[in-house]
Protein backbone atom coordinates (compact mmCIF):
# COMPACT_ATOMS: atom_id res chain seq x y z
CA UNK A 1 0.00 0.00 0.00
CA UNK A 2 1.22 3.24 -0.89
CA UNK A 3 1.33 5.72 1.38
CA UNK A 4 -0.07 9.42 -0.17
CA UNK A 5 3.19 11.21 1.34
CA UNK A 6 5.30 9.36 -1.02
CA UNK A 7 5.97 10.89 -4.42
CA UNK A 8 4.91 9.59 -7.45
CA UNK A 9 7.64 9.09 -10.49
CA UNK A 10 5.64 9.61 -14.01
CA UNK A 11 7.67 9.41 -17.15
CA UNK A 12 6.23 12.33 -19.24
CA UNK A 13 8.02 13.44 -23.19
CA UNK A 14 8.44 17.04 -23.92
CA UNK A 15 9.52 18.48 -27.15
CA UNK A 16 11.25 14.92 -27.55
CA UNK A 17 12.61 14.35 -24.34
CA UNK A 18 11.72 12.15 -22.08
CA UNK A 19 11.85 13.24 -18.35
CA UNK A 20 10.79 11.62 -14.89
CA UNK A 21 8.36 13.92 -13.21
CA UNK A 22 7.93 13.06 -9.27
CA UNK A 23 5.40 14.44 -7.65
CA UNK A 24 2.07 14.58 -4.98
CA UNK A 25 -0.16 15.04 -7.63
CA UNK A 26 -2.19 12.35 -10.03
CA UNK A 27 0.21 11.12 -12.86
CA UNK A 28 -2.60 12.06 -15.14
CA UNK A 29 -2.57 15.35 -13.99
CA UNK A 30 1.58 15.52 -14.38
CA UNK A 31 0.95 13.82 -17.86
CA UNK A 32 -1.42 16.83 -18.93
CA UNK A 33 0.79 19.54 -17.55
CA UNK A 34 3.60 17.74 -19.80
CA UNK A 35 1.26 17.54 -22.57
CA UNK A 36 0.72 21.40 -22.36
CA UNK A 37 4.21 22.27 -21.82
CA UNK A 38 4.72 19.94 -25.17
CA UNK A 39 1.79 21.86 -27.16
CA UNK A 40 3.19 25.15 -25.92
CA UNK A 41 6.99 24.39 -27.30
CA UNK A 42 5.59 23.21 -30.69
CA UNK A 43 3.56 25.79 -31.24
CA UNK A 44 6.69 28.48 -30.64
CA UNK A 45 9.29 25.75 -32.59
CA UNK A 46 6.51 26.25 -35.71
CA UNK A 47 5.90 29.82 -36.11
CA UNK A 48 10.38 30.40 -34.93
CA UNK A 49 12.14 27.39 -36.56
CA UNK A 50 14.99 28.97 -36.31
CA UNK A 51 15.12 29.47 -32.01
CA UNK A 52 17.27 26.98 -30.22
CA UNK A 53 15.27 24.44 -27.82
CA UNK A 54 16.05 26.40 -25.00
CA UNK A 55 15.19 29.83 -26.37
CA UNK A 56 11.61 27.57 -27.19
CA UNK A 57 11.57 26.45 -23.48
CA UNK A 58 11.95 30.40 -22.38
CA UNK A 59 9.07 31.65 -24.53
CA UNK A 60 6.58 29.17 -23.72
CA UNK A 61 7.42 29.56 -19.99
CA UNK A 62 6.86 33.21 -20.49
CA UNK A 63 3.70 32.52 -22.46
CA UNK A 64 2.40 30.40 -20.01
CA UNK A 65 3.53 32.82 -16.88
CA UNK A 66 1.25 35.21 -18.88
CA UNK A 67 -1.47 33.05 -18.69
CA UNK A 68 -1.21 32.88 -15.41
CA UNK A 69 -0.98 36.06 -14.45
CA UNK A 70 -4.09 37.26 -16.35
CA UNK A 71 -6.02 34.49 -14.54
CA UNK A 72 -4.25 35.44 -11.31
CA UNK A 73 -5.40 39.25 -12.05
CA UNK A 74 -9.02 38.17 -13.31
CA UNK A 75 -9.37 35.97 -10.28
CA UNK A 76 -8.57 38.79 -7.67
CA UNK A 77 -10.81 41.07 -9.45
CA UNK A 78 -14.04 38.48 -9.16
CA UNK A 79 -13.29 37.57 -5.34
CA UNK A 80 -13.41 41.73 -5.05
CA UNK A 81 -16.32 42.08 -6.64
CA UNK A 82 -17.93 39.29 -4.16
CA UNK A 83 -16.50 40.92 -1.49
CA UNK A 84 -17.64 44.10 -2.33
CA UNK A 85 -21.25 42.53 -2.95
CA UNK A 86 -21.07 40.87 0.40
CA UNK A 87 -20.99 44.55 1.98
CA UNK A 88 -24.06 45.68 -0.33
Amino acid sequence: MQNNSQKKRVQVEIFGDNYIVKGNAEGKYILKLADYVDEKMNVIASKNPHLSTKQIAVLASLNIADELYKLQENYDKLLQILEESKET
